[in-house]
């Protein structure tokens, strides 16, 4: 199993700090999951309107490394990994 953990906005959303989720392939998949677990909030919150494309504000870390150092939504995940999803952070 994966554990996935969510934070700020996307904590809101589903109404959780974390859980655990079976036979994940991909980032892709995971979130395919998500938002058909969670509906419509969530989905607004991670994709651009209508289309299946990531909204610039959504961060993926996977095992601490950003997705997007890896292979983006294509990146495999296996038993075990970490997932964090969080909206950008900023300082003052």
């Amino acid at each position: 199993m994966v554990k996935v953990k969510f934070f700020a906005s996307f904590r809101e959303a589903v109404g959780k700090k974390k859980l655990e989720i079976k036979s994940i392939k991909n980032v892709d998949d995971l979130l395919k999951k998500l938002v058909k677990k969670f509906g419509s909030d969530l989905k607004k919150k991670i994709y651009k309107s209508k289309k299946n494309e990531l909204r610039d504000n959504v961060n993926i870390l996977i095992n601490g490394k950003s997705m997007n150092s890896l292979e983006g939504l294509e990146t495999k995940l296996e038993e075990d990994d970490v997932i964090a999803i969080f909206p950008p952070v900023s300082g003052g």
